[in-house]
């Protein structure tokens, strides 16, 4: 976690089976590791004045408490909710409970995979979207919301 006083706090989410980027599917996801994305958030957010906190978990449950945990504590959320953008009412329902700017990110191009990666629940709670540019979809992201940030102040 990056984070100064006077920098908006951004959390950046990341949903199941992330952790297993560069080893799963290279030939969607591409080889960069999560580890690599979390370098890159770090290095984009410190250039746009931001704080990160940066996680990532298997469970639902644990996903829906953190994006509870953002109110009154984050200025934002950065969220790849992987396979639960396509399943999960309860992560639509904390978004949008948490009354923030929220950009979805995919690594890949879900409009251009299976029919049913083709709708998100988390869309609708999202202020922005962002699909099939790799990892540096995160960057974009992150250059996204510190513009919604700084206008909602």
């Amino acid at each position: 976690m990056s984070q100064s006083a006077s920098s908006p706090l951004i959390v950046v989410l990341n949903g199941p089976n992330l952790n297993m980027l560069g080893l799963r599917q290279p030939h969607i996801y591409g080889s960069d590791t999560l580890d690599d994305v979390e370098v890159l958030c770090a290095e984009t957010a410190e250039a746009l004045g931001l704080a990160i906190d940066f996680r990532q978990t298997n469970g639902e449950g644990e996903l829906v408490t953190w994006v509870q945990e953002c109110r009154g504590r984050a200025a934002g959320i950065v969220i790849n909710p992987a396979g639960y953008s396509h399943t999960s009412v309860a992560l639509l329902d904390a978004l949008l409970a948490v009354d923030l700017p929220v950009m979805e990110v995919h690594i890949s191009n879900i409009h251009r995979r299976d029919a049913f990666r083709h709708h998100s629940y988390v869309s609708q709670a999202a202020t922005g979207v962002i699909c099939g540019c790799g990892i540096q979809g995160y960057a974009l992201a992150l250059t996204a919301i510190a513009d919604l940030v700084q206008n909602r102040a």
